[in-house]
């Protein structure tokens, strides 16, 4: 997943290795969002931008193209992070990813 925006180039991408979605920005890790993956759930547990690329809304864009992601793969999202539960309940077409009997356990609306 890569966009280019006013010549800087962003790329989203997975490393299962590493149990992770990273954002590079021109091919440097500028970020990334932990998560623990069973079955069709993703747990995301944490999500950090390094310092040097805070206030570039990079954090956004890292989890908007992850949770694109899973809806592709149609996995369900356990939103721990708390990044990422703001996220979700800020952009509310993501809602539906997280299965409606955990929304409550995440302050989201059922």
């Amino acid at each position: 997943m890569t966009e280019s925006t006013d010549e800087t180039e962003l790329t989203v991408r997975e490393v299962a290795a590493q149990t992770r979605f990273e954002i590079l920005v021109d091919g440097k890790t500028a970020g990334f969002t932990v998560y623990r993956a069973s079955e069709n759930r993703y747990t995301f547990t944490h999500t950090e931008i390094d310092p040097a690329f805070e206030g570039r809304g990079l954090g956004s864009v890292l989890i908007k193209q992850t949770l694109d992601e899973m809806r592709s793969r149609g996995n369900a999202v356990l939103p721990q992070c708390p990044f990422v539960r703001r996220y979700i309940s800020r952009h509310t077409e993501y809602l539906d990813l997280v299965p409606t009997d955990a929304r409550a356990g995440f302050d989201l609306p059922a």
